[in-house]
């Protein structure tokens, strides 16, 4: 699946912006403060009114005024446009959510449609909508469909009107739509990696997907080695690629249970644990842990991955997104370094600017003097560190 476009209505900085022609690979750059992290916590926040509830998704953000735009009008809006694949139709996914009169959080309006075709004369087909608990969902396959007055509408009622409608409708099969949607969101992964935490002695234990911050590192690592040898041995490949003097990663489970992280480098011939390799050494396995994935993350999200990398490694950690999102999967980053943006495309950076308390999304690539500049073979981070790039002041 690839994300197509995005628009967020209300949402804290984002009073009313819009993010169109997505790409695989999506760098986004600006100021501290200037709502990078606002960005990524819109997947988060989906994620969270999924598993339990739009006022439990709000109450972890501070409460549903807290999330709202200051001084601003209407509902919080979240509107999210993506396909299964280029010769799929186009999928809507529209959330609206406003506070009732005793000032409880409910879902105004949440629907999900498929637009066939292209142009004005293409109308979307609704599959879902919902309005304060009530609301219809279509049943049919939709390979068996081939007009939309063929669909089969069943109508619902949930039993709140603060739970999502493709919470309940996406575990039956009934409603593929829904089901393709909701795994598309529980899968969405956001990566915030330490190397502090990474390097921690885990107990021994389970784990088949990197975590959040990365501390249960060790655990697929192990789960890696055994289950899947020769991704493993092509992360260990990759690594030997990126970083200089690394040999070998592996993970020893120790007498009293524990796993244990070590890697071999050339010019020494014991192994040494992972508490003792550098941070980009171990931050460049990790996001190698998380790029070769056997089950990978439809969508990733990673916040600043350049931190504790040295600066060549940049350039081939670009490449490893690259590459990732080349396979399928869709990236979206977020980063402070001119060096990191050195090693990207004109077509793959966006930028924020904050103006009057509100947030904008702009892209290079509409920029005509930075496009012209990058045409004549300049790099993108000297064009940002020499001002190029409007409203954003670097720290």
């Amino acid at each position: 699946m690839k994300i197509e476009s995005i628009r967020l209505k209300n949402f804290k900085a984002f009073k009313d912006t819009l993010m169109s022609d997505i790409p695989r690979l999506c760098v986004i750059v600006g100021a501290n403060g200037v709502g990078k992290s606002t960005f990524f916590e819109v997947f988060g926040f989906l994620k969270d009114a999924l598993a339990d509830n739009v006022s439990k998704a709000l109450n972890k953000r501070g409460g549903f005024r807290e999330v709202k735009s200051r001084d601003s009008d209407g509902a919080i809006e979240i509107e999210i446009q993506f396909r299964e694949a280029a010769s799929k139709p186009l999928v809507t996914y529209f959330l609206a959510i406003e506070e009732n009169k005793k000032g409880t959080p409910i879902i105004k309006r949440e629907t999900l449609t498929l637009k066939y075709g292209s142009g004005c004369n293409s109308q979307p087909w609704y599959f879902l909508d919902f309005a304060r608990g009530n609301g219809f969902a279509v049943t049919n396959e939709l390979e068996h469909v081939e007009h939309k007055t063929a669909l089969q509408r069943e109508a619902q009622t949930l039993a709140r009107p603060d739970i999502l409608a493709i919470k309940g409708l996406a575990q039956f099969q009934k409603f593929p739509v829904m089901m393709k949607l909701g795994s598309l969101i529980e899968q969405w992964h956001i990566s915030d990696f330490h190397s502090n935490r990474a390097r921690q002695v885990q107990e021994e234990g389970y784990a088949e997907h990197l975590s959040s911050e990365g501390e249960n590192l060790s655990l697929v690592t192990r789960f890696l080695y055994e289950r899947h040898p020769t991704i493993f041995n092509e992360i260990l490949e990759r690594l030997k690629q990126r970083v200089p003097g690394i040999n070998s990663a592996a993970a020893k489970i120790t007498e009293e249970g524990r796993v244990l992280l070590k890697f071999q480098e050339g010019n020494f011939k014991d192994p040494f644990l992972a508490r003792y390799v550098s941070d980009g050494t171990l931050k460049m396995f990790a996001y190698l842990v998380l790029l070769y994935d056997p089950s990978p993350h439809p969508l990733l999200c990673v916040e600043e991955p350049e931190n504790q990398l040295y600066i060549k490694l940049l350039w081939e950690l670009a490449e490893e997104f690259r590459i990732c999102a080349n396979r399928g999967g869709q990236v979206f980053i977020s980063t402070h370094s001119p060096d990191f943006l050195n090693a990207l495309e004109l077509d793959e950076v966006f930028w924020l600017i904050k103006k009057q308390g509100y947030t904008t999304i702009k892209r290079a690539r509409d920029d005509k003097q930075i496009a012209a500049f990058m045409a004549e073979g300049d790099q993108m981070g000297y064009l940002w560190k020499q001002g190029f790039f409007e409203g954003v002041a670097l720290q």
